[in-house]
């Protein structure tokens, strides 16, 4: 049987020849930086700190480490091979075509499904805003606004990205230094809370080992969105270098950007406070230091997050659709280009992501239930896929083009085990944990009949 299509094993280490250039390094820079600052940071790692007290910053800390190891390995080989397809052409060429298959299609349902739900999000910002306006027609505009986005010419999408991603890192950056100087006790009007909040009602394990756990599961799926940056190197004007430069930064942005301001946040507020859940740890932290119109500042950064999110998930959907379709694992209407953008890749992509917001007025308790457990540990899935792909591609690199090794991972292959070993734990802990249990199986089941999918027709067309 053989391991790799033809179009696989024979493809250039250049990015797809019939996609456009369009991008700039000056948007994979804020691309890959916008990319670990979504609304899961701002609003969802209120639930984590409620439930992990100030251990929180542990959680995001180790869930963080993981994140720099997968980054750094899908960075050794998206700059070995730039592929629209990214992690799933690494799958491919490492593990036969089930595995790209595999990987490419679970990610394109969480990707599109997403695109639903940041767009439910921030309609529902709107209409906190415009009362006597339908939900629904929110939706409707900023889905026709990213469609047209995207079926433009790729520099379009690079430019509204570009803009989101300057403004999230200019809010969270002002964050950041306004809370450093309140816990320094330098900022005008406020006082140093020192470590009372770190260190007071509950200690700094308040909830014990379990609440550590359910905030380090929390935090690693705050941590989505990263992957966007090596699917569009494969369009800049250098994909090898653009890659190289984006991965080799990314611990210093999870290091500045997340844990630094996890540590903010529990150390400015008490981590049992109501407002911290209600409306969320960055809201509760400037009410603290007396910022004025603290809640709706932060709900317009939240919607831009949300919008940035719906634009780049659109993106990377049509884009992996179109690697798989390429590849000769999906309908070829997909891999139609015009204009230097798969323009039908991009429309399927947004109906999908359109009709899981239908199935979310229509059958909130069945269907969209389903739909949502089923996509909770994708992210997980392909990580075990990237790691495995980067175990045996690396030994490939180093036997048969070296000179393509421009990222290499650190301390091989000791801390790419060293990774594996970490999903491994986090599976183990989703399925203790009666909230993420059932998310575990769907997403299971899911990546089954996938694999099974792709390998039945693996085996066909190798007959053929």
């Amino acid at each position: 049987m053989p391991r790799t299509t033809p179009d696989a094993a024979t493809r250039t280490p250049v990015a797809d020849a019939s996609l456009s250039h369009g991008l700039k390094q000056r948007h994979l820079s804020m691309i890959a930086l916008g990319g670990v600052i979504g609304a899961g940071l701002f609003v969802g790692s209120g639930a984590g700190i409620a439930a992990a007290g100030p251990s929180i910053v542990v959680a995001y800390t180790l869930s963080g480490l993981l994140v720099m190891l997968v980054m750094r390995m899908l960075g050794e080989m998206s700059a070995a091979y730039p592929s629209s397809g990214s992690f799933s052409a690494h799958a491919e060429r490492a593990l036969g075509p089930w595995a790209g298959f595999t990987a490419g299609w679970a990610f394109w349902v969480l990707l599109c499904t997403a695109v639903g739900l940041e767009g439910i999000g921030a309609a529902e910002i709107m209409t906190d805003w415009l009362p006597d306006t339908p939900e629904w027609g929110w939706v409707a505009l900023f889905m026709l606004v990213f469609l047209a986005t995207n079926l433009a010419a790729v520099k379009n999408f690079g430019e509204f990205e570009f803009w989101f991603a300057a403004l999230k890192v200019g809010a969270i950056t002002l964050f950041l230094a306004l809370g450093v100087l309140a816990v320094a006790g330098v900022l005008p009007g406020t006082d140093s809370p020192g470590l009372t909040h770190l260190t007071g009602e509950g200690g700094f394990l308040p909830n014990g080992s379990e609440g550590l756990v359910i905030g380090l599961l929390a935090s690693v799926f705050a941590y989505g969105g990263l992957e966007t940056v090596t699917i569009a190197a494969a369009e800049s004007e250098d994909p090898v270098q653009g890659v190289a430069r984006a991965v080799r930064t990314a611990m210093f942005r999870i290091a500045f950007f997340y844990i630094g301001s996890m540590a903010v946040v529990v150390t400015l507020v008490p981590w049992n406070e109501k407002a911290v859940v209600e409306k969320g740890p960055y809201v509760a932290a400037l009410e603290q230091l007396g910022i004025p119109g603290a809640a709706q500042l932060m709900n317009v950064v939240v919607l831009v997050a949300l919008l940035s999110a719906m634009n780049a998930n659109i993106y990377g959907s049509s884009r992996i659709a179109y690697s798989l379709v390429t590849r000769g694992q999906g309908p070829k209407v997909l891999a139609r280009v015009s204009g230097g953008v798969p323009r039908v890749a991009v429309l399927v992509s947004c109906v999908f992501g359109f009709v899981c917001v239908l199935l979310s007025y229509w059958r909130p308790d069945d269907i969209f239930a389903w739909l949502l457990n089923m996509i909770g540990a994708v992210i997980l899935v392909v990580w075990v896929f990237i790691a495995v792909s980067q175990l045996l591609l690396r030994r490939r690199l180093e036997r048969d083009t070296p000179e393509r090794l421009v990222v290499r991972m650190w301390a091989f292959p000791a801390l790419t085990w060293v990774a594996l070993a970490g999903m491994a734990t986090i599976f183990v802990l989703m399925a203790r944990e009666p909230d993420t249990r059932v998310q575990l199986y769907a997403t299971g089941v899911m990546t089954l009949v996938l694999a099974g999918a792709g390998y039945g027709w693996q085996r066909a067309r190798s007959r053929s």
